[in-house]
């Protein structure tokens, strides 16, 4: 019988189409979890040299200690979850059994309670970041269970990365805000500040658990292992499938490179606001331009992948991010550029619109590769494969939380003074802002050039797949 994708649609269970409630529900999800994710990534090192008071070095350890733990955890989340089936969904009922724990250690990361008390801060620290594995992880394997249909994905990846970046806003723009504005003092880092971090946290967090909720509701789980099949799951697949499958290395390298860019670039641009630019009150719209390109951007992907191609489209956008970080360098050493922040804003808001797209887009290849091992092995283990994602890109999270720590502790960062820098310091920072992820970038457009799945070899890889179940 000859299998096209009209005749899959009708006949199989794997070709979906989603309705634009289902597509919201879905990135629902990742809005929630963006507004702990951007909040920690953004500004957890901030609240703990200048207003938790721990060293930025200790902080730097911490980190790193912290992604070590992850490494050890992923690998068995991914696979309880594809051995399990939960009669509230394989993947979507960790969104309940996880949000509430996670809410709780999000809450307590930014509570001052145990000032300086480093142990706090690694208990609350360690447990938020198992507890976001929890939902990360069936996360990403729920966006895999949807649909197989590569033009739907594209569109369910366009509307999770707005809602995505709707979520980073309202980080990146809100707490600041927030936090300016419950502070006795009007200031983000400074002890003083304490009450209205937790206070802010708690708003958001919450937030965060309700949005989880409304994904549940809204998403449908349609492409999994049958049971029979989850039976024989275990931790050691997840070393089987990175052996074995290509793409899933090329696509785990590109997490590590590309969230290791972002982790240093985002946790360094409170620093450059405040002691480079000596515009602390720029710092929410600075903040905010990170994400604002999404809803711009995110809505055309579809049109960009099918006019360039969707290798060409990571050229394109990767360049463009390395062309806006050579222009924030270029405004901190240039005397003349120094005054004018509105350069600042506009090199910020061109390396958002590379960085947005590059990496929002590279969400939509974890589906690909998926079915790419389920055509050479004949499983489907797509929580196996998120672990390993997500083992990829915490690891790039450590790097993003280690090199600025020690990179400000190499330079002679001073913790207690909330003002100015030496010139030594400002230009370590500069260095996290431009220098370190425009390298990063670089790095990350050699490797995606190495990825082989075009959409034609993935649209034939997952129609022989469905040929065999209708077989």
């Amino acid at each position: 019988m000859d299998v096209t994708p009209q005749t899959i649609s009708s006949e199989s269970r794997g070709f979906y189409k989603l309705s634009r409630l289902q597509r919201i529900g879905f990135g629902s999800g990742d809005l929630a979890q963006n507004l702990i994710y951007q909040t920690v990534a953004q500004y957890l090192l901030i609240f703990y040299t200048n207003v938790y008071g721990l060293p930025a070095a200790t902080a730097a350890i911490m980190f790193l200690i912290v992604r070590l733990v992850d490494v050890l955890w992923d690998p068995l989340v991914g696979a309880f979850v594809d051995k399990r089936n939960p009669k509230r969904g394989k993947y979507r009922s960790y969104l309940v059994l996880g949000g509430v724990p996670l809410t709780g250690f999000a809450i307590l990361c930014f509570w001052n309670g145990f000032s300086g008390s480093l142990l706090y801060a690694y208990i609350t620290y360690v447990g938020l970041s198992m507890c976001y594995t929890l939902i990360n992880v069936p996360y990403g394997a729920l966006n895999a269970s949807l649909t197989r249909d590569t033009d739907e994905i594209t569109r369910l990846t366009a509307v999770r990365m707005f809602l995505a970046n709707l979520g980073g806003l309202a980080v990146a723009y809100g707490i600041p805000v927030c936090v300016k504005m419950l502070s006795p003092d009007g200031k983000i880092n400074s002890s003083a500040s304490a009450g209205a971090w937790f206070v802010t946290m708690t708003v958001y967090a919450v937030a965060g658990l309700a949005l989880l909720l409304f994904c549940y509701s809204q998403t449908r789980e349609r492409v999994v292992m049958a049971e029979t099949e989850t039976a024989q799951v275990k931790v050691s697949d997840l070393w089987m499938e990175f052996r074995h499958n290509r793409p899933l290395r090329i696509l785990a390298f590109f997490f590590i490179t590309a969230f290791a860019m972002m982790a240093i670039g985002n946790s360094a641009g409170s620093y450059y606001m405040i002691y480079n630019v000596q515009a602390s009150g720029m710092l929410p719209y600075f903040a905010a331009l990170g994400s604002i390109p999404a809803f711009i951007f995110m809505p055309m992907v579809p049109a960009i992948k099918r006019a360039i191609g969707k290798k060409q489209m990571f050229y394109v956008f990767l360049s463009v991010g390395i062309l806006g970080m050579a222009i924030l360098y270029a405004v901190s050493v240039i005397p003349a550029l120094k005054t004018q922040v509105w350069l600042v804003l506009a090199a910020q808001f061109v390396k958002s619109t590379g960085i947005v797209v590059a990496t929002g887009y590279m969400w939509a290849l974890v589906p690909e590769v998926i079915s790419y091992g389920e055509y050479s092995t004949g499983k489907r283990i797509a929580g196996i494969v998120n672990a390993l994602t997500g083992i990829f890109f915490k690891a790039g999270m450590a790097l993003g939380g280690v090199v600025p720590g020690f990179v400000l502790a190499f330079v002679g960062f001073d913790e207690t003074n909330a003002v100015t820098q030496s010139s030594l310091a400002q230009q370590g920072i500069l260095w996290l802002v431009a220098v370190l992820p425009a390298l990063l970038l670089v790095l990350a457009m050699f490797i995606i050039s190495k990825y082989e799945l075009t959409d034609d070899v993935i649209d034939r890889i997952n129609l022989e797949i469905e040929e065999r179940h209708l077989r």
